[in-house]
């Protein structure tokens, strides 16, 4: 482990003791866990607390466990990727939901706002809702969608499909028609392939 990266473990485990994860340092970068109920507060400190400073908030994701191979937790996470442009180090920051059922977690757009459309996406493609979310409503998929295709339980040919329908001059929806099939690639070759070449 770098010397860096050792600064900012110590760091860490300084400012919040036992309400994170002990840091985990995987491929030169640092991760933790944070409980739910604690999520908000780790993160004002994640940004505000002088030997840290994660300014900027790169990235947040959902993410769905429940197919991973052997796992027992649960089963949806939000993963935020803070930078510390003052102190030049990034960090993962992971937190899960405590009902799979119905998953809520507290939203952080008040602490960084480009975590905005970040939080939407989440909402959208894995139905995580963020408390506290001004304008938490679908951005990638139509709002009529039945349900949140990055799911490991959605069905690959999802539950209804969209179509114009010329008569009524409008878009309608309809349960999904596709047929399951086995599609076999068709080889073509040139009459002359593999000939001539050592001649």
């Amino acid at each position: 482990m770098s010397v860096k990266l050792e600064r900012l473990c110590q760091s860490l485990a300084a400012v919040f003791g036992d309400r994170i994860s002990a840091p985990v340092v995987a491929l030169g970068e640092v991760t933790i866990e944070v409980a739910a109920a604690g999520y908000l507060d780790v993160c004002r400190n994640l940004r505000d607390d002088p030997s840290l400073r994660f300014e900027q908030l790169i990235d947040l994701s959902g993410v769905d466990y429940s197919t991973y191979t052997g796992w027992q937790g649960k089963r949806f996470a939000a993963v935020n990727h803070l930078t510390s442009i003052a102190n030049n180090w990034r960090l993962r920051v992971r937190v899960f939901a405590e009902d799979d059922d119905f998953p809520v977690l507290a939203s952080v757009t008040d602490i960084w706002n480009g975590a905005n459309w970040y939080e939407r996406e989440a909402f959208d493609l894995y139905g995580i809702l963020f408390e506290g979310h001004t304008d938490l409503r679908r951005i990638l998929t139509d709002y009529g969608f039945v349900g949140h295709p990055f799911r490991k339980d959605f069905p690959v040919s999802g539950y209804v499909e969209m179509r114009y329908d010329a008569e009524q001059k409008r878009v309608i929806y309809q349960p999904v028609t596709v047929e399951p099939r086995e599609v076999t690639p068709r080889i073509v070759r040139e009459g002359t392939y593999g000939k001539g070449l050592g001649s």
